[in-house]
């Protein structure tokens, strides 16, 4: 054949090769292997790159192997061998199967890149036939001629000459056929030539022994008959079956089975309510009969019941699995309809199982992520966690995810629901390597399950399997599909299932016969029917939830406020944190500014006196820290603090070296964290209070930016910290530092919503703290892991306070015989009680307003108290308030707006208690802002206008003068 090299080596790929092969001589590991075979094993290709570069250009000499070394062809492939030294070509000769060579290479590299785009993925076959013209022989100069011609690769794709007949079939096989694979986008060589060769090697597929393909079909058909059986029981009940996806199962079976193998002791496991029933009876093995007696809806008496419930496909469970003598714990959490809410829990869960066994390795705990196509690619949370996985706070070394790629969302199309090409190109992001796979081919599936956990145990690194299946039904049992997607569920209708299309196929292949089907898939059907006759009389063992780690714990019983826990510290112990809060090492350069800022924190600690709020937060980080409590503060800037104020990390000014004077204390202290997080909310919130479900024993904070900012983490707040103990017996102690407080900075940096939170408060869910001082914070901090029960702590935290003169403590106020206080009575000294005409209940901030105004009138006749606890409502502090002064007028006075803070949560609670002590039927009187769909305004003037009204009416106005909200509400 007549080879032109003008239209190969010239033009467009000329200097690219040429380029190639410079880099090459200089460092041959910079190119692709299959370009250093090339450059090693063909020393004439020098002068062919010299020539295409131009005659004045002579690369490098480099050293190359000769002839190359004899390589054995794989199993079942026959290539001739070479039959002595190896004649010298001719250069015409040379020079043309130097090309065919290149050429080779190229189209090979372009399938490793681009054959998925030709896979077979559609169990449903909708796409029609592939083609792709980068994948074409003929683009790279071959035609038909060529097909049978031996072309030397040199081990490439385990060759050492084949013809491209052979080339193009391996190649399809490899990454064309039920599988495709997208690496190449890998920029770590390691990872990328790892995967190369694994399924390369093995043209990318598992030859499963017959036991092994008898266990994967059993896998397929309790799945199947499951859902068959709920179908028919429980007919138009919604289950969001795993109907279409069933190969699901011994996907994720395979995935711990190889992780156990590979010393993996425990997985989190976490996915939305579609296929849950499945995984929870065949992969966690929660038994036939209590899912069943949740379908049959058994009538209970309330004192069997724990919490308020949830529906059955949003429950969690916890495990043991034995996989060949092979132990494994697995814990699949909870989640509520917000799909991919529960993927930052599960990082936040698998990383506290790390820190509590030593793991530092990442090698024994591993997470699971199950996700739906649409969902992947649709919720931002998704892409939050891969941006999670690589940084230092958050690491878990790699989570494990799987597509259930239904192709489908609800009711919408892929081609309406993402602009990307797949549901999984978000990975992309962390460069994670993704198996797209045809979920009605079981082995190919098994095969890449195995693949990808020992990647993630490899290289501990996310890894993806998007397993293309079907939805048979719609989005529920009830739903009826075809209004929206016609041809796809007729499609479906003609389909027959995985477990049908495997089955024939090992009754073709020898592996079983008819038979063993019937009586694999009777036994089944046995089993279930067996269960669900007994699921009336099924009663559930009450669940005893507070074992290992929260051993020991309870829930709270009676009244909170009537519990005082033991808070204070030692003033030898308080005086010993402050003096380490407040050294760094000798050769440590910081920064001029933080060393006034140390010496007046060690002027706090010699006098005793006016300890700010970072002082109070930094003594009670300590106080824990030397009690062997690990502390872990998480957020955006929370090393240096927003505001400036906390600087737990010094910074070396010459070489930025860090030191953190909280975690060098005392020997054999708790270990103290603080992460600088990425500017995310939900996926950070969501790892903190994973994190917190695991480990009671550490102080779990997360702190927002500014109070308002929590917003982007509504649903985490909503669906998982406020009511997981109610719907799912899980206790958690995480607390949320909300910067809150109006000082002029405009609608986004003022309210931290107040009302929100206390609007989901009940049933002692929550407690929700406004402190004042550094002392009552110190004590709030301290409370949440001296107390023997767990409750997640929401504190609005100040701004301006921070260096506020007088928010300020003694450090009497943190020793012995000291505690938290709900409620703050009056601090100054004011005339006799029964003199005093109002008392004017606030919370936060606003306090120092009303206190610095009413000390420069001079006014005694105005009693000014601080509720620092707002939930659980402290009633009987503020009854001996209302008693202490029985005269007076009742006032709540707040910054916000009036249809925000907490005016709306107090009135009721306050008027009962009006009412309880004679002083009714009027109501409690407001004084505030008016009500506004803005929480404050952008214009400093008016905030200082407003501010100065709110103030003068709590103090001086008349109640018959003072404007009500809510009163007359016309629209």
């Amino acid at each position: 054949m007549a080879v032109n090299t003008d239209t190969f080596l010239s033009g467009a790929n000329a200097p690219y090769i040429s380029e190639l092969y410079r880099r090459f001589v200089e460092d041959p590991s910079s190119v692709d292997p299959s370009w250093v075979s090339f450059a090693e094993l063909h020393e004439d290709a020098r002068v062919v790159l010299g020539e295409a570069r131009g005659a004045s250009w002579a690369p490098p000499t480099a050293a190359g192997n000769g002839g190359g070394a004899s390589v054995s062809a794989p199993s079942g492939l026959s290539v001739p061998a070479a039959e002595g030294p190896r004649a010298r070509p001719s250069p015409a000769d040379s020079r043309a199967a130097i090309i065919d060579s290149v050429r080779a290479l190229m189209l090979i590299r372009v399938y490793r890149v681009r054959g998925h785009l030709m896979a077979r993925f559609d169990p449903l076959g909708l796409e029609g036939k592939k083609y792709h013209p980068e994948l074409d022989p003929k683009t790279y100069g071959f035609t038909d001629a060529d097909m049978d011609r031996p072309i030397f690769l040199d081990n490439v794709l385990g060759l050492e000459t084949a013809t491209l007949r052979y080339i193009v079939q391996i190649l399809r096989e490899t990454y064309c056929g039920s599988i495709g694979v997208e690496f190449m986008h890998i920029q770590h060589s390691d990872e990328k030539a790892w995967i190369q060769q694994r399924i390369e090697g093995i043209r990318n597929q598992t030859q499963f022994t017959s036991r092994g393909k008898r266990a994967i079909l059993e896998r397929l058909i309790e799945a199947e008959e499951f859902e068959r059986f709920l179908h028919v029981k429980f007919t138009g009940t919604k289950r969001f079956g795993l109907d279409g996806g069933e190969t699901t199962i011994p996907a994720i079976e395979q995935i711990l089975k190889r992780a156990s193998q590979l010393g993996v002791q425990e997985a989190v496991l976490g996915m939305a309510h579609r296929g849950r029933l499945n995984m929870l009876a065949n992969i966690m093995s929660k038994p036939y009969v209590a899912i069943f007696s949740e379908f049959q809806g058994r009538a209970v008496h309330p004192d069997e019941v724990q919490g308020s419930g949830d529906v059955k496909y949003h429950l969690g469970t916890s495990a043991d699995r034995s996989f060949d003598g092979d132990e494994i714990h697995l814990s699949l959490a909870a989640n509520p309809s917000h799909l991919e809410a529960v993927d930052p829990v599960v990082l936040g869960k698998v990383r506290a199982k790390q820190v509590q066994r030593g793991d530092i390795h990442r090698n024994q705990v591993m997470g699971i992520l199950i996700h739906g196509d649409a969902a992947i690619a649709g919720q931002g949370l998704a892409a939050e966690c891969f941006g999670l996985s690589e940084l230092k706070g958050y690491r878990c070394g790699g989570t494990i995810h799987v597509i259930i790629n239904n192709q489908i969302g609800f009711t919408t199309s892929p081609s309406y629901s993402r602009s990307s090409p797949y549901c999984s190109d978000v990975a992309k992001m962390v460069q994670a390597p993704i198996f797209h796979v045809n979920g009605d081919d079981p082995e190919a599936v098994v095969h890449v399950s195995r693949i990808a956990t020992e990647f993630r145990q490899e290289f501990k690194r996310d890894v993806v399997v998007d397993m293309f299946c079907y939805r048979r039904f719609g989005h529920n049992e009830a739903d009826e599909p075809s209004f929206t997607q016609p041809i796809m569920y007729k499609a479906i209708a003609k389909q027959p299932t995985t477990r049908q299309i495997y089955a024939e196929k090992l009754i073709a292949d020898g592996v079983v016969d008819s038979s063993d089907v019937n009586k694999m898939s009777a036994d089944v059907r046995r089993r279930l029917q067996e269960a669900f006759d007994a699921a009336p009389q099924y009663k559930p063992n009450k669940v005893d939830w507070l074992q290992g780690r929260w051993a020991g714990l309870r829930t709270l019983i009676g009244e909170e406020e009537l519990r005082d826990d033991e808070t204070w510290v030692s003033e030898e112990l308080l005086r010993d944190i402050g003096s380490a809060l407040t050294r760094y090492p000798a050769n440590f350069h910081v920064h001029r500014k933080l060393t006034r800022l140390l010496d007046a924190r060690r002027e706090m600690i010699a006098s005793g006196e006016n300890l700010d709020w970072a002082m109070g937060e930094a003594l009670a980080f300590g106080a824990l820290l030397a009690e062997g409590v690990a502390v872990r503060l998480s957020g955006q800037d929370s090393g240096r603090g927003t505001f400036s104020h906390r600087h737990a990390v010094l910074v070396d000014q010459e070489n930025e070296s860090r030191f953190i004077p909280l975690n060098n204390i005392s020997d054999g202290q708790g270990t103290f964290e603080v992460i600088d997080s990425p500017l995310s909310e939900a996926s950070v919130l969501g790892f903190e209070y994973g994190y917190s479900l695991v480990e009671p024993d550490a102080l779990v904070i997360w702190e927002a930016q500014f109070g308002d900012f929590a917003n982007g983490a509504q649903v985490i707040i909503d669906q998982f910290i406020a009511p997981g103990e109610s719907k799912w017996l899980r206790l958690s102690g995480l607390v949320m530092l909300l910067p809150h407080g109006y000082e002029g900075q405009g609608p986004e940096h003022s309210s931290a919503r107040v009302e929100r939170y206390l609007q989901l408060c009940a049933e002692d869910n929550i407690q929700v703290v406004n402190c004042t001082t550094p002392a009552n914070y110190f004590h709030a901090l301290r409370r949440q892991i001296r107390r023997n029960f767990r409750k997640p702590l929401v504190v609005f935290s100040p701004k301006s306070l921070l260096r506020h003169k007088l928010a300020v403590s003694r450090l009497a106020d943190f020793g012995p015989g000291t505690r938290f206080h709900r409620v703050l009575p009056e601090a100054d000294s004011l005339g006799p009680d029964d003199r005093v005409r109002r008392i004017v209940f606030c919370s936060g901030k606003v306090y120092y307003d009303l206190l610095q105004e009413r000390r420069t009138r001079g006014m005694d006749d105005v009693a000014i108290v601080r509720v620092e606890q707002l939930y659980p409502w402290p009633r009987l502090r503020v009854i001996e308030q209302c008693n202490r002064y029985p005269s007076a007028e009742m006032i709540w006075c707040q910054e916000e707006p009036a249809n925000m803070g907490a005016w709306t949560f107090v009135l009721p609670r306050l008027a009962n208690i009006m009412e309880e002590l004679g002083r009714g039927p009027q109501l409690p009187t407001y004084v505030g802002r008016a009500a506004a769909a803005s929480p404050a305004t952008g214009l400093l003037k008016a905030h200082e206008a407003e501010q100065k009204q709110l103030v003068d009416r709590a103090l001086a106005v008349p109640l018959a003068e003072l404007p009500q909200p809510f009163r007359r509400i016309t629209r």
